[in-house]
């Protein structure tokens, strides 16, 4: 089956099919034998991007090195009230306000590799600088001085593994549909891995943990069963996925006496390319996420929730330009639409085909 024949010109251009792959080999005979067509089968990359994964799979003997580097910048305020109204319009007690600005800058390299035509298989090696500042005032308190702590981590991330597989051959109407499986590992130093420091408030009570440095990983194993579509359609090429990770506890804190369960999360996407040329593409795309609870126990017991379910969307705009038959150039740019997302994450691609 040529492939070719099956996507639109649009498909092309958006790196479905590498633009050397039709520059520079003929149309195959229609009538030519099953081996014929079967070399031109999966003659495909990345669609024009917006996350490391989301395409058909690498062609069999291809090899795909991916450098990135990103930055996020999250920017939120927390209000803590502990009091009592007497009236609606006034409140008897202690206000916390703090301001939590974050930058983080990621540099990796992401290599996949096409074992067959429907197989590929992958690895993901981050490394994470992190600075963060804290700026909080206690109200009641009679001071007229924002408190202002700092503190920043840098180190490896967690190595992720993964494999897809290219479910069918998108003839008959159908989309492309690949199943995928991820893997993350604890290789970055997870909250419970640094330094912690107990804060207390005026009267000497408890009111919550400071870390000694930024975390640069969860410290946690998971596991990501997903699958996603790609279904070419003039003028555009449709795009969607859905994941489930599965987070495993362990016995961390408090000595490793207290287990930590992080909750699972749900994940879910969809968007579409447009092509201006065979060489550049554009491509919109969201992308939104549902943590779970977190869970705690001691000695059997389970113990307060102490995060509630969390989402995080965000919104992106995707370009991609390719520069030679086997090399391209893609930057993505993500807004947060949730409070708990980052206010705006840039990614900057550069995926050579080997």
């Amino acid at each position: 089956m040529n492939l070719s024949r099956h996507l639109p010109p649009l498909a092309m251009a958006l790196g479905l099919i590498p633009a050397a792959t039709h520059a520079q080999q003929p149309q195959p005979d229609t009538t030519a034998g099953p081996d014929a067509r079967e070399i031109s089968e999966n003659q495909a990359t990345s669609v024009a991007s917006i996350t490391y994964d989301r395409g058909i799979v690498t062609s069999p003997g291809r090899l795909t090195l991916e450098p990135s580097i990103s930055y996020a910048h999250s920017n939120s305020t927390v209000v803590a009230v502990e009091g009592y109204t007497v009236i609606p319009a006034l409140l008897v007690g202690l206000i916390n306000i703090s301001e939590v600005q974050r930058d983080i800058f990621t540099g990796s390299l992401a290599m996949k590799y096409g074992f067959t035509s429907r197989f590929e298989a992958g690895v993901r090696v981050p490394y994470l600088i992190i600075n963060e500042d804290l700026r909080e005032r206690e109200v009641f308190q009679g001071t007229p001085v924002d408190t202002i702590r700092e503190s920043s981590g840098e180190g490896l991330g967690d190595v992720e593994v993964s494999a897809r597989y290219q479910l069918n051959d998108g003839i008959g109407g159908w989309p492309y549909l690949i199943g995928s499986l991820r893997a993350k590992t604890p290789t970055g130093e997870g909250p419970y891995d640094v330094d912690q420091r107990v804060l207390f408030d005026s009267n000497n009570n408890p009111i919550g943990v400071e870390l000694s440095e930024r975390p640069t990983g969860s410290g946690f194993w998971s596991v990501e069963p997903g699958l996603s579509f790609i279904y070419p359609t003039d003028p555009a090429v449709l795009f969607g996925n859905l994941s489930y990770v599965w987070t495993i506890k362990e016995d961390k804190g408090w000595e490793n006496g207290l287990t930590v369960d992080p909750g699972d999360v749900i994940r879910f996407g969809f968007g579409m390319g447009f092509a201006f040329n065979e060489r550049t593409s554009f491509s919109l795309g969201y992308d939104h996420s549902i943590i779970g609870d977190t869970d705690y126990e001691r000695d059997i017991s389970l113990l307060d929730t102490r995060f509630d379910r969390i989402h995080v969307g965000s919104l992106t705009f995707g370009l991609s330009h390719r520069l030679t038959s086997d090399t391209s150039l893609s930057t993505a740019v993500s807004v947060g639409v949730t409070d708990n997302a980052p206010n705006t994450e840039i990614t900057l691609r550069l995926p050579v085909s080997l």
